[in-house]
Parts: structure tokens; C-alpha cells; sequence
């Protein structure tokens, strides 16, 4: 019989190298505000593409989630550029 793991996250699931996984888990929660925030403007792709300073194919990978398309820093730039704010906590 097969044993089954249990995850704190899906990205612990998928990935082995914990660094990767909190890069992964800090990009997704960004993504997800990004995301959200596109969603309720009802803007165009193309009204998104010039207002986030990013090509129409890079707005759609956005919402689509295509998480592995972005960088953290790119993200943290699209979310500034839509008057969100990222704050990050460090901790021991």
C-alpha cells in the first residue's frame, strides 16, 4: 500500500528546493492580488498592457497564473504600477 504525503502548500508538493518553494509561495500571492485587481478593473488586455508598461502576451500569462513566466520583482513592479503595496516580513 502506497503512503500519503501531507504538504503545507501545493508548491512543497511540486518542488523539492525549499528556496524555490518560498519564491514560489511569495510570487503566488502577489500573482493572485495582480490577478484579482485586473479582474475588477475590467480593463482590455491592451488598456492593462499600457497602463502595467508590459506587451499583451505578458498580460495574458498574468491571467492565466502563468507563475513561471514572472519574476518577483517583475511582479512587485506590476503591482506598484496597479497602487498596490508588497510588504515582505522576514523572520527567523
Amino acid at each position: 500500500m502506497k503512503t500519503r504525503q501531507r504538504f503545507d502548500s501545493i508548491w512543497e508538493a511540486i518542488e523539492d528546493d525549499p528556496v524555490r518553494v518560498e519564491n514560489l509561495k511569495l510570487r503566488s500571492a502577489v500573482l493572485i492580488e495582480i490577478t484579482e485587481t485586473l479582474k475588477s478593473r475590467e480593463l482590455t488586455q491592451q488598456q492593462t498592457a499600457e497602463l502595467l508598461h508590459i506587451t499583451q502576451p505578458r498580460v495574458s500569462a498574468l491571467l492565466k497564473g502563468k507563475i513561471n513566466d514572472f519574476r518577483l520583482d517583475s511582479l512587485v513592479d506590476i503591482a506598484h504600477r496597479l497602487g498596490l503595496h508588497v510588504t515582505l516580513n522576514v523572520a527567523a
